[in-house]
């Protein structure tokens, strides 16, 4: 179990938000906080810490119009940390190398993959002969529906017919080299873990995953290793003192 730092970009700031709330109509989101620091100030710390396979975010859709400002930020935060992190937000196969010829070690990958409500596995096939499976990082972060986890994407908007299952992660492991899922119900709220749902990825025997939603104390964070059977790497974003929480970061660079 280790701690993936993040860097969340909306309309062209370091932002923490209320993952639930993101709406592309007006570019809108409950915003926890909105840092003073841009992109590359994060990238180089984390950096000059030793810590490797974050994630950047761009929450943005491609047709807003603060979707290059966001972009630049990301690719001045790769820029400065160079192979040291991941990236998201609008990849395709036709994009990906972009992103990983600017420093992303990876690319990671949601909405592209899913096409009417189900998965493309064309287009997985089709990512997968472009950049290489070790070089993808598929997101399958979901919200609950009635008893079941089901995959969401458009930045969180959409639920697709795909639910989150042992299967699912068994035939999806064969094209990407990790997994991100974001508990997005409780995503930026700091309020606990989808306890279920961790449940169900510490059960799962397979490549690396990453959860990130809820965790809101140290002594939350130990509940997560519990339930994860300290199997899971995790990411904090809004409950960290980076941004505005009240989690030492300086505690997560010990563990």
């Amino acid at each position: 179990m280790k701690f993936r730092p993040c860097i969340d970009i909306h309309n062209g700031k370091v932002k923490q938000i209320v993952g639930g709330s993101l709406k592309d109509e007006g570019d809108m989101a409950q915003t926890n906080f909105t840092s003073e620091q841009d992109a590359a100030w994060y990238a180089e710390k984390y950096k000059q810490d030793g810590l490797k396979g974050g994630h950047i975010i761009l929450l943005n859709s491609r047709d807003s119009e603060y979707f290059e400002a966001t972009k630049a930020q990301a690719l001045l935060a790769l820029s400065v940390y160079p192979g040291g992190m991941q990236i998201g937000g609008g990849i395709t196969a036709e994009n990906a190398e972009e992103y990983l010829d600017a420093g992303a070690s990876h690319v990671i990958v949601t909405s592209y993959i899913f096409r009417e409500g189900e998965v493309d596995r064309s287009r997985l096939r089709r990512l997968k002969e472009m950049v290489g499976k070790e070089r993808i990082v598929l997101d399958l972060s979901c919200r609950k529906k009635g008893d079941e986890y089901y995959i969401v994407t458009n930045r969180w908007q959409t639920f697709t017919r795909e639910k989150l299952s042992e299967e699912l992660l068994d035939e999806m492991a064969q094209y990407c080299d990790e997994f991100l899922v974001h508990g997005v119900d409780v995503e930026g709220k700091s309020s606990g873990v989808e306890g279920e749902l961790v449940e169900l990825l510490g059960r799962w025997e397979g490549i690396p995953v990453t959860y990130a939603g809820g965790i809101g104390s140290m002594e939350e964070l130990e509940k997560f290793k519990n339930l994860g059977h300290g199997k899971l790497d995790f990411t904090i974003g809004s409950a960290l003192d980076l941004f505005g929480g009240t989690i030492p970061y300086k505690n997560l660079l010990c563990l």
